[in-house]
């Protein structure tokens, strides 16, 4: 991965293979018992928010994740004010009212004085984008994917007292009339009365729901990116400017090549990600270790300082990460309705849309709340309930991903001269605007009966 953070929590490498449970449970539901044995699989944000959510719900919820012990690695993740709005949901036991937004916030970018510098690739300054205002019921988050994903882990399992298997490999899925489950391959079997696949991209879960093996393919395009702490750059005048007066965020657009620059934390880390053509093989994988000679060919004929930043970044800090792409799914769900898929194994996003973690939350928060609505003898009308009202939100945002990246890569510069703004972040309404929760709790009711 890009970067290794340090937290002050000096348990994070105290959790071992199969180790689960922590703390005793500590209520945080006002929602009756349901009964409901749901297991998931995947310990990322989808699959925690799923499992958090299934608990305020009043579900008996356990996740399996196959890494042997908690590492907080990654580089930087973005979280839109839909998210946000669930996070200020979820409270923190044994606090006066502390929520989970309020351990994000200070891990995240703040942007409301400095905004988003936009730059054609040679240099010039096409335009500012203001942050728009700050909304404390539906915030904004910015940050380390390893940090942001510690705090949810440690709350699932901590707080909550969400049993959490670490070092659980998947041999296989199965499901008849009576459960669902896994074998891991170990040889134990594990049942439940719904399995929700969070396993990401190559889920061994999609197999069960579609019936055949669906493999990723290349998007045609690959992303370089880092984040290191600031040292090398505070040594540069020229680039010590974006480290000293608080966080900043820059970006660079040019012909099928978009750059994004961030210092955070006052301006003490660094990130960057820098999106190209590139049509490599990804049957094997999708990760590799970057070389900052090959970034540097990248941005032959580019403003010089975008190479002067990336020449700060320590080369075991880089990777070269090829984004994989599906066509849509034709279903997340089994024909018996007791597995299904939620989050980048049922929609794995491309970057540009910055939706794609938080997009797996929804699916956490509706799936949690179809199988309340169902009942736990009839939980396949809310798994089928949950893909109802999901699947063409998302397939919409989806979308966005490859509008967002050729807006930038196949900019018209004549038309951008005459109006900056549209070359501006898209921060659209219908995508931010959603609350997740209070739409599914107003149409789960019919679409729970559809299945019944």
């Amino acid at each position: 991965m890009a970067g290794e953070a340090t937290l002050s929590k000096g348990q994070l490498n105290g959790y071992n293979e199969n180790q689960s449970g922590g703390s005793a449970p500590v209520p945080h539901t006002s929602k009756q018992k349901s009964g409901i044995k749901v297991l998931i699989v995947g310990a990322g944000f989808g699959g925690l928010c799923a499992a958090i959510e299934c608990h305020r719900q009043g579900h008996d919820v356990e996740i399996l994740e196959s890494f042997r012990e908690f590492k907080v690695l990654g580089d930087i993740i973005s979280f839109g004010s839909n998210a946000g709005r669930i996070f200020r949901r979820w409270f923190i036991p044994e606090t006066d009212g502390e929520r989970i937004s309020d351990r994000l916030d200070p891990l995240s970018i703040k942007l409301q004085n400095y905004g988003f510098n936009i730059h054609k690739w040679t240099g010039e300054l096409v335009m500012n984008q203001k942050s728009p205002p700050p909304d404390p019921e539906a915030p904004v988050f910015n940050g380390h994917r390893g940090e942001f994903h510690s705090v949810l882990f440690y709350y699932a399992k901590d707080d909550l007292g969400i049993p959490i298997r670490l070092g659980c490999r998947i041999e296989k899925y199965f499901e008849d009339k009576a459960e669902a489950g896994v074998v891991l391959e170990s040889g134990e079997k594990i049942g439940a009365d719904v399995v929700i696949g969070a396993d990401g991209v190559r889920s061994k879960a999609r197999e069960l729901v579609l019936g055949y093996e669906d493999k990723p393919k290349s998007s045609g395009y690959a992303v370089f990116r880092a984040w290191f702490t600031n040292e090398e750059m505070m040594k540069d005048p020229e680039t010590r400017r974006f480290c000293e007066n608080g966080d900043t965020f820059n970006g660079w657009i040019g012909p099928d090549v978009h750059f994004l620059f961030s210092t955070i934390k006052n301006g003490s880390d660094c990130c960057w990600v820098l999106t190209h053509v590139d049509e490599a093989n990804i049957e094997e994988s999708w990760s590799f270790p970057g070389k900052l000679d090959d970034v540097y060919k990248v941005f032959e004929g580019w403003d010089p300082l975008c190479k002067r930043i990336v020449s700060k970044t320590p080369e075991d800090k880089l990777v070269d990460w090829k984004l994989v792409y599906r066509d849509p799914l034709p279903r997340w769900v089994s024909d018996g309705g007791r597995t299904c898929l939620i989050g980048d194994s049922a929609h794995p996003f491309l970057p540009t849309s910055a939706q794609g973690a938080t997009q797996a939350m929804e699916d956490g928060v509706t799936i949690a709340v179809c199988l309340r609505e169902a009942g736990k003898h009839n939980t396949s009308a809310g798994v089928k309930a949950y893909q109802d009202i999901r699947y063409d939100r998302v397939k919409a945002v989806q979308k966005t991903g490859e509008t967002t990246r050729d807006m930038w890569h196949k900019a018209d510069w004549d038309k951008v001269k005459e109006d900056p703004k549209s070359i501006g972040m898209p921060r659209e309404d219908w995508i931010l605007g959603h609350d997740a929760e209070k739409h599914a709790e107003a149409v789960v009711a019919n679409m729970v009966s559809k299945f019944m």
